[in-house]
């Protein structure tokens, strides 16, 4: 800051004017690579919790060790300085009166240096692999020296697509690892966090490709390939680096919206009160929405191939009329499928059944687990999964609306004492109602209706209660064991079919004559096993 308010203070002739400003903005940028390394490579000293004084040591931005990130501190710091001081140079020796000749021939020793730096980093990284490291680093070092001799004829275009070739997927990487870092140490407590961090991550992904993608268009713009008179190569070229803009664009607005269905669907399944439109809402939210998140991300991805067709210069009305007439040949022939699809936006509409609930619809019954664009997936309760296109389902039963109604008979012997049983019953009924366990699941209590009929042995008695759906079992299984044991100690015996035989003098000679016909049988069969 003070270099720079001293240059900007003083009068310089225009000579050295131009000198003092190359080399300070040489300086500049070396400084600022100088603190990007010391922040993504060194850990920060953090206040630790309790005492002030106390400092510890987080983990560094990027994934290296102690050895490798000063390796590369300093190597990054050497070619970066280097680099940006010769090229200062290299930009003011035509003012000085150097020929065009010269500073080519001192272009080309400039790139024979960061040629040599780049080659002893290779060759001195730490973190090479042991087993196959000398054969990968003469790889590279060949890979580099063919760099330098595209740069030395001229190749502009192709050495940026090399250079990014190597350097861009680690530079992805590290970038990406960078963000994710940082947006871990922010947290995801909130929706509005959680979005920021995948602004974060996704933005400093897609803003290292758009940096790289810009720059190498203004490579090619200049480079004596794109001059030429050939618009068909000019457009393609322009048109794929567009392409790559609008891919990371998609690619940010639906890591954005996926993390907001994401966080609305945690929110209506965690969620609990007790209030039925915030459950009934919560539901909704459930099913509607994966829908919603396989429609969007369908939208996007068409959008977006129609977009990047366009920019390539390819028309792409015709292709949409075409596509319109494909669409209409292959809705004629997979009618299933449309009628799948149309009756499923209907059932949602109608508001049929939500993730969640227990329907049941001719053959296939089951617990709604999730929703595909032409079908719904149904857990049945003793465990196989339907997977039912919901142009199959027709009329749907659903088991888990506002509240159920469970009917039951028992069967008493003719002596009980019918009114006993009726006050019984209501007392267990309201026992239950009283239950803090069943309490909140019982509508209306236990209570008998009546006698149904009279059967051959037995008078049935009907009972019924209303509970909220899915909780009558495990009341009624309850209800039942009070029942039997109030029963039994108040007298009252429940009925069974029982079968009496009996009989004259005549079923008593025929009981002995059978009797003997058996003794006789058993003593004659070890004479005839003996023989």
């Amino acid at each position: 800051m003070a270099s720079t308010g001293l240059f900007l203070a003083l009068d310089w002739p225009p000579l050295l004017r131009k000198m003092v400003l190359t080399y300070l903005v040489a300086v500049i940028l070396i400084r600022l690579v100088i603190v990007s390394l010391r922040v993504l490579l060194a850990p920060d000293p953090v206040a630790g919790p309790g005492l002030s004084t106390e400092v510890r040591r987080v983990p560094r931005i990027l994934p290296v060790s102690a050895a490798s990130a000063g390796f590369w501190k300093r190597r990054l710091t050497l070619g970066a300085g280097y680099g940006l001081l010769v090229w200062g140079t290299l930009s003011v020796m035509p003012a000085l009166g150097f020929t065009t000749d010269v500073v080519r021939l001192a272009a080309l020793a400039w790139g024979l240096g960061l040629l040599g730096i780049a080659v002893e980093t290779v060759w001195r990284r730490p973190d090479a692999d042991p087993l196959h490291g000398t054969s990968r680093n003469w790889l590279l070092t060949l890979y580099l020296v063919g760099l330098w001799l595209l740069w030395a004829v001229g190749m502009f275009g192709a050495l940026w697509i090399g250079l990014y070739a190597l350097v861009l997927p680690r530079l992805i990487a590290n970038a990406g690892h960078a963000a994710q870092t940082v947006a871990a140490r922010r947290g995801e407590a909130t929706l509005t966090q959680a979005l920021t961090n995948v602004l974060i991550v996704r933005g400093i992904r897609a803003l290292v490709i758009a940096l790289a993608v810009g720059w190498l268009a203004s490579v090619w713009r200049f480079s004596p390939i794109m001059s030429a008179p050939n618009d068909v190569l000019q457009r393609l070229a322009i048109g794929i680096l567009h392409g790559i803009i609008i891919l990371l664009v998609a690619d940010l607005l639906w890591n954005l919206a996926k993390v907001f269905i994401a966080r609305k669907l945690d929110a209506a399944a965690s969620e609990d009160d007790d209030d039925p439109e915030a459950a009934v809402h919560r539901a909704r939210v459930r099913t509607l929405l994966p829908i919603f998140r396989n429609t969007l991300a369908t939208f996007i991805l068409v959008v977006a191939i129609l977009t990047i067709l366009s920019g390539m210069g390819i028309a792409i009305g015709p292709l949409i009329a075409g596509a319109g007439i494909f669409g209409v040949a292959i809705g004629l022939g997979s009618q299933t499928v449309v009628k799948d699809f149309l009756a499923g936006i209907f059932y949602m509409l109608d508001d049929a059944f939500r993730v969640g609930e227990y329907i049941q619809s001719g053959g296939y019954k089951g617990k709604v687990e999730s929703f595909s664009l032409r079908s719904v997936r149904l857990r049945h309760h003793r465990g196989p999964v339907y997977t039912v296109p919901f142009g199959d389902l027709g009329a749907i039963q659903n088991m888990s609306r506002d509240w159920v109604i469970d009917k039951m008979v028992i069967n008493v012997t003719y002596d009980s004492d019918i009114d006993l049983a009726r006050r019984i019953i209501k007392k267990i009924g309201l026992e239950l109602a009283d239950d803090p366990e069943f309490a909140p699941s019982i509508i209306e209590p236990l209570k008998m209706q009546g006698v149904d009929s009279f059967g051959d042995y037995a008078v049935v008695l009907r009972m019924k209660m209303m509970t909220k759906p899915g909780e009558q079992f495990v009341i009624k299984r309850k209800a039942l064991l009070m029942i039997k044991k109030a029963f039994a100690e108040n007298g009252i015996k429940i009925a069974v079919s029982t079968v009496q035989v009996s009989g004259g003098n005549d079923d008593e000679n025929a009981a002995a004559a059978s009797d003997l016909v058996r003794r006789r049988n058993a003593a004659t069969e070890p004479a005839a096993n003996t023989a």
